[in-house]
């Protein structure tokens, strides 16, 4: 019998590792990653012959916003920072994001690779001397989606 000890790869991961391209920007490690998910619009068809015939297909794909978190650190938050100082006005619609969920052994369990990424939102909490919370950290992101399920019309 396999024990969690032994550092097996079963997707309990301690953390998500964020690199954009072009540029090679390694954006670090996250927390939390929110957001990573599909979902179809399923409308429903009823033809005029069938009494209660229903006929369903699966429309347009649509993804969520992506929210990654973590405790602001000295070295990733400067380097989230200094890539949004440079595409801070330039937006490049070709950029693409990789999120690799890490197993404990910092192994890649899996990769989403976002597509066409702009940044909506980046974020470090309000600082207060006078409590003892950690500085979190919150980076943004809208994308065009990570499956590869393009169709085009050929014509």
């Amino acid at each position: 019998m396999v024990g969690l000890n032994d550092q097996s790869k079963i997707g309990l991961g301690n953390r998500f590792k964020v690199k954009v391209t072009p540029g090679g920007w390694d954006l670090g490690s996250w927390a939390k990653a929110d957001g990573l998910d599909v979902s179809w619009e399923v409308p429903e068809y009823r033809s005029g012959e069938d009494w209660n015939q229903r006929y369903f297909a699966p429309a347009n794909t649509k993804y969520t916003g992506v929210k990654l978190t973590r405790a602001a650190a000295a070295g990733d938050t400067e380097t989230v920072k200094k890539w949004l100082e440079k595409n801070a006005t330039k937006h490049d619609l070709n950029a693409e994001v990789q999120i690799a969920l890490c197993d404990s052994s910092g192994d890649k369990v899996m990769a989403w690779d976002l597509k066409n990424v702009v940044v909506k939102k980046w974020s470090v909490t309000s600082m207060d001397a006078g409590s003892s919370t950690v500085a979190v950290e919150t980076l943004e992101l809208e994308h065009e989606g990570f499956l590869s399920d393009e169709w085009k019309l050929n014509v």
